[in-house]
């Protein structure tokens, strides 16, 4: 099951890699990107490193590649679309329609699979851990990273005021 899971999420993960470089419209791309970080958090999961996952999921997918995203609909880019329409509907359609199967075949055989004794871990220790180090060891360099997102979130918000091209008085 863990191996399935695992391509499961592996396929998922390229599938919207590969939408994010072939989307021409920015706005289906940084969607297909939002999806792609979702796909490898569900891989962090299946390798038990729940605070990635969680990390991943909270700064990247929830504000990074939203921001992203807003930005991009502020800045009203239009794209061309890749391909039509109607064969990106019969592709969800067929995705849609398969993770309905895998989970009526969850479903039914949940009784079925032999799961293993859970395991305990000390979640707090680890935390504490990461905790010290991130505001002792990498402080300088999260600062920095804060620091170019501001600036970088300045320059979309001048750059996305439309200037008025001021005519000369004759």
């Amino acid at each position: 099951m863990a191996q399935f899971l695992f391509l499961l999420f592996a396929i998922f993960t390229v599938l919207c890699a590969v939408g994010v470089v072939v989307n021409k419209n920015a706005v289906n791309a940084s969607i297909c990107l939002i999806l792609c970080l979702v796909g490898v958090a569900g891989l962090f999961v299946q390798l038990d490193a729940y605070l990635l996952a969680f990390v991943l999921l909270l700064v990247y997918a929830g504000a990074v590649a939203a921001l992203f995203l807003f930005i991009v609909m502020l800045l009203d880019v239009q794209g061309k679309e890749s391909f039509g329409l109607r064969g990106f509907r019969t592709i969800a359609g067929f995705v849609a329609f398969s993770l309905l199967l895998a989970g009526i075949g969850s479903v039914a055989l949940k009784g079925q699979i032999v799961s293993s004794p859970p395991v305990t871990v000390a979640g707090g220790a680890q935390l504490k851990l990461y905790a010290y180090q991130l505001f002792t060891t990498y402080l300088l360099p999260v600062q920095i990273i804060g620091f170019l997102l501001l600036i970088s979130m300045l320059g979309v918000i001048v750059l996305s005021k439309k200037h008025e091209i001021a005519e000369d008085a004759k």
